[in-house]
């Protein structure tokens, strides 16, 4: 590879964070009153009703249970449930069941996604899993899949722990590997940790009748939000930019109001529930995410920029849609750009406001076969930059220093590529 060879560096079109669609409106229609752009959504969704009880912030009701006379109505709201899912009427019965705290995050979540719907996990892996579930118990084990996904993702659909069977396939082999027993179709776009980008628009195609699942947690609805390109489920890991501080694990898929109803009886039967006071934290991190994923998009830009000319780095990988993950690969020992940071913190998981680095070789996608993570892009040297609110001067000051001594022309190179920008 030659040195300094660059993917599709743009910077996304968005200055005024209204949100992304095809027709660059940034509008959302399903499940709300009057259209709004994004950025309000994300300030107001989930809390609407806030003014009329008098307060300003959320409440977060962390009852585990809730008192009722009425052991009639109660037995009536949990056989309505056990038909279909739908979320009881009337007062909550148990934790398990549903809270009113984290109903308040899915509300906002499906409003930013465009769906009907949204189901809160405990963790992005407890979602997935409960999508898994979901199409098991209707006989439909097969999983066709495109990588790289998620290191962990990638386990447990080949590991087959749920029972689940998964056919690994390239984006244009989706529609050949279908089969009567499909019961998902699974991709991530941008993807972890590589930053690929599909034609969702094509996948969602090729997949038919069968469902789409679209991991979105790297581009988060401020970039793209897949139903729109046909996914029928988006999945978040929303430990990652939707909480966006580093101090709340949670997953979430956003779908239509059917398929939820089913993900509800799964986690109502398997226990994977959001904790409300990490419903409250994810509800938080809402509001200020088209502003978090812009600051730090124009950050990640920059460093992709400089980084793609420098001598000392012989690939950067950077999304069209933009974002603020950028992946690189070093001539040199990966290992020692670990660590050699001092800023910058070496540590897994992404999406804070602080700027992690991680090599995933040895912790994200380390559970995943050497050869299969090798063939799907994932190659030793590679790291992956998750980029946060620093200043963008001191940041790269870190990485310089990081990545070692360079020969006197990179800063020639690396200021022409600034400057061409």
């Amino acid at each position: 590879m030659d040195s300094g060879s660059f993917d599709a560096y743009d910077v996304p079109a968005d200055p005024q964070g209204t949100g992304h669609d095809p027709n660059g409106t940034g509008r959302r229609v399903p499940g709300g009153p009057a259209p709004r752009a994004l950025a309000t959504e994300a300030v107001h969704a989930g809390r609407d009703d806030l003014a009329r009880q008098g307060v300003h912030a959320p409440p977060i009701d962390l009852s585990t249970t809730y008192p009722s006379h009425d052991s009639r109505g109660e037995a009536a709201r949990i056989d309505a449930f056990a038909t279909d899912g739908a979320e009881p009427e009337g007062p909550p019965v148990y934790g398990r069941l549903g809270n009113p705290t984290v109903a308040r995050f899915e509300t906002a979540l499906a409003r930013l996604e465009g769906t009907e719907s949204a189901v809160a996990f405990a963790t992005g892996m407890a979602a997935l899993s409960a999508v898994l579930l979901v199409r098991s118990a209707m006989g439909l084990r097969h999983v066709v899949a495109v990588r790289p996904l998620y290191g962990c993702s990638d386990h447990l659909l080949t590991a087959g722990l749920l029972g689940s069977e998964v056919t690994w396939v390239d984006p244009a082999g989706i529609a050949d590997a279908l089969r009567p027993d499909t019961g998902l179709v699974m991709v991530e776009s941008p993807a972890n940790p590589t930053l690929a980008e599909l034609d969702l628009r094509a996948v969602a195609h090729a997949c038919g009748s069968v469902p789409l699942l679209a991991d979105n947690t790297f581009a988060t609805p401020v970039l793209q939000r897949p139903v729109e390109q046909g996914a029928r489920l988006v999945l978040h890991s929303a430990t990652k930019y939707l909480g966006g501080h580093g101090d709340v694990m949670g997953g979430v898929v956003a779908c239509d109001e059917e398929f939820a109803g089913r993900l509800r009886q799964v986690r109502f039967a398997t226990g994977g529930v959001l904790h409300p006071l990490a419903g409250y934290l994810l509800l938080r991190g809402l509001s200020t995410l088209p502003v978090r994923v812009r600051a730090a998009s124009s950050n990640a830009a920059e460093l992709a920029g400089r980084l793609a000319a420098d001598p000392r780095v012989t690939r950067v990988h950077y999304p069209r849609i933009g974002g603020a993950m950028v992946a690189f690969e070093v001539g040199g020992d990966p290992h020692d750009v670990i660590a050699g940071v001092r800023l910058i913190t070496p540590a897994v998981s992404l999406g804070s406001v602080d700027t992690l680095i991680q090599h995933p070789a040895s912790i994200s996608h380390r559970i995943v076969d050497a050869d299969d993570r090798r063939g799907a892009g994932v190659s030793d040297r590679l790291l992956r930059l998750s980029v946060g609110l620093e200043d963008v001067e001191d940041l790269w000051a870190d990485l310089d220093r990081a990545l070692g001594t360079a020969p006197g022309p990179g800063r020639v190179l690396r200021e022409a590529a600034v400057a061409n920008r």
